[in-house]
């Protein structure tokens, strides 16, 4: 994802701003080994590694933590529980901060776990019986299911329990990994496929691939 990471930062400040809270519940080691995996792509892209590591509600609602946000040009949801980070962001000074930035022009991504906390139906990956818990309602039109040409060998009822009882007007959307999609214009609605695989958007038992390059438009 260097590609899509740099065209993100292009024409932005060069601070990489990068959140591991997902990880937190595995444990230390897990998150540096987060944080060197962020380490090394922002010397990749030739930027500041801004590391913010939150790892429960208290520390998202640290002053000191949410002001390392301001001037982001990327801010970047890496991987690991999406409930947890959902849970632990929501309403908080960071979580709150992250919006504020990304309104002001900061570039927004996250991998797995971050990028389905971006929406608004943050499911529980390890217990499908749960109900889904809300995220963080930056993108609150899409449910993302990440790894998806590996997830429904993992979680095979995860498609169908996505689509079940999905307000009228959401997409849900499968992404296949080492792949990105793109918001073109800020609205959250016109969509640009980049990476090595695919984006599905899913109807029923219909899968609607779209390849690099692909465009897409969601309501």
């Amino acid at each position: 994802m260097t590609a899509v990471e740099g065209m993100l930062l292009a024409g932005r400040p060069r601070r990489y701003v990068q959140i591991p809270t997902a990880a937190a519940p595995e444990g230390e080691p897990t998150l540096r080994r987060w944080l060197g995996l962020g380490a090394e792509q922002a010397e990749r892209l030739g930027v500041e590694q801004v590391p913010v590591v939150v790892r429960d509600r208290r520390e998202a609602d640290a002053p000191e933590l949410a002001a390392l946000i301001e001037g982001a040009g990327l801010i970047y949801l890496s991987g690991g529980n999406p409930t947890y980070l959902a849970q632990t962001l929501r309403g908080t000074r960071v979580g709150n901060a992250i919006v504020e930035s990304w309104q002001a022009g900061s570039a927004l991504a996250g991998c797995s776990a971050g990028a389905i906390a971006l929406t608004d139906w943050v499911p529980s990956i390890r217990d499908m019986r749960r109900d889904p818990g809300p995220g963080l309602g930056v993108l609150p039109g899409l449910r993302v299911l990440p790894h998806f040409d590996k997830m429904l060998g993992w979680a095979p009822d995860l498609a169908g329990h996505a689509q079940r009882n999905a307000p009228a007007g959401t997409t849900v959307l499968g992404i296949d990994e080492d792949t990105a999609l793109v918001d073109l214009t800020g609205g959250g609605y016109s969509w640009q496929v980049h990476g090595r695989q695919q984006v599905w958007v899913l109807d029923g038992e219909l899968h609607h691939g779209h390849p690099a390059g692909s465009t897409l438009v969601t309501p």
